[in-house]
């Protein structure tokens, strides 16, 4: 796939960076990304995506535009209450960039659906607000060997990692799923919902981009990814620091302790 004339002046600042340059910007055009969730982690994140010429995004939320999303849903408008948020986002996505094709997907991922979804795409891309939609995207991806880039914020503090529970290390070692990091899930109740809790609007900003920066180093293949290393936030702080975290045989995924259908 030859860069366009058009592409070459869009992704110049790309083309000029020894890690992406046209082969990179070219794998990237090639791409098909999918994403969950059109709120507070997926606005950034669809934006920047579309930004540095993902060919394909998909998007996944069942939910329409309010004015409480506004605060930090930064890719719709007023204009766009009330619409269905991959709507919104869709006609966002086609201002900001229309080389970028864009499938919407207005539904809740579910256990019925997530690997249909999933294996349609290349790499997805979870920027969900709960813990149950959390791990059926993770054992979809899992199923379905598709890299995952999964975080989490909540008030002034964020969380982001990368999953290839599929491959190997360099060693050797089976790498870790998100169920050796969370075996399961907090007891419900245990952890307030954004509603009750509240989220810093520009934290998701943060985040959101910082999804965006690490599918695309998935996709291009430069620097060190976040397989195996959970990169944590504390806005408060404004304190980042990255904890490594490696394959349980025990994990209920694809340990010994398995219990997670195929």
């Amino acid at each position: 796939m030859i860069l366009t004339a058009e592409e070459i002046e869009r992704y110049a600042r790309h083309l000029v960076l020894r890690e992406i340059g046209g082969p990179g910007q070219q794998k990237l055009r090639g791409a098909r990304v999918l994403v969950i969730g059109a709120g507070g982690l997926g606005a950034p994140l669809l934006q920047y995506l579309a930004a540095a010429g993902l060919g394909t995004l998909g998007i996944v939320d069942d939910d329409d535009v309010s004015l409480s999303n506004l605060q930090r849903q930064v890719i719709h408008g007023v204009a766009e209450i009330g619409q269905p948020k991959v709507e919104s986002a869709a006609g966002a996505i086609a201002r900001l960039n229309p080389n970028v094709t864009v499938k919407t997907h207005r539904l809740r991922i579910d256990a019925d659906n997530a690997r249909g979804l999933v294996g349609g795409y290349d790499i997805v891309a979870d920027g969900s607000d709960n813990f149950a939609t959390r791990y059926i995207v993770s054992d979809a991806c899992f199923h379905e060997k598709k890299p995952l880039v999964t975080a989490a914020v909540g008030g002034f503090d964020a969380s982001l990692t990368t999953l290839r529970p599929f491959e190997t290390d360099g060693d050797g070692r089976p790498n870790p799923t998100y169920r050796c990091l969370f075996p399961s899930p907090p007891p419900p109740g245990s952890v307030p919902a954004c509603e009750e809790a509240g989220v810093l609007g520009a934290l998701t900003g943060v985040l959101g981009a910082m999804m965006a920066l690490e599918v695309v180093r998935e996709i291009v293949g430069f620097g060190e990814g976040l397989v195996g290393r959970l990169l944590l936030i504390d806005a408060r702080a404004m304190r980042f620091e990255t904890i490594r975290y490696a394959y349980d045989p025990d994990n209920p995924l694809s340990g010994s302790g398995r219990t997670a259908a195929p």
